[in-house]
């Protein structure tokens, strides 16, 4: 038995209006600074040098 069958009319219109364009406009982040930091482009690198680990400029 599916989730459609058991479901009220009433509770599936509610559903669709709780589905609302603007929650997953939210949660996305969509500007690119926010990217940036979600990739990780704004981190430290760092390199070898003699035998130790050194933070690039």
């Amino acid at each position: 038995m599916k989730m459609r069958d058991i479901l009220s009319a009433e509770t599936k219109q509610q559903l669709e209006k709780e589905k609302s364009p603007s929650t997953k406009e939210a949660a996305d982040p969509s500007t690119r600074q926010e990217w940036e930091e979600i990739m990780g482009t704004k981190r430290d690198t760092f390199k070898r040098v003699g035998g130790r680990i050194r933070r690039k400029r």
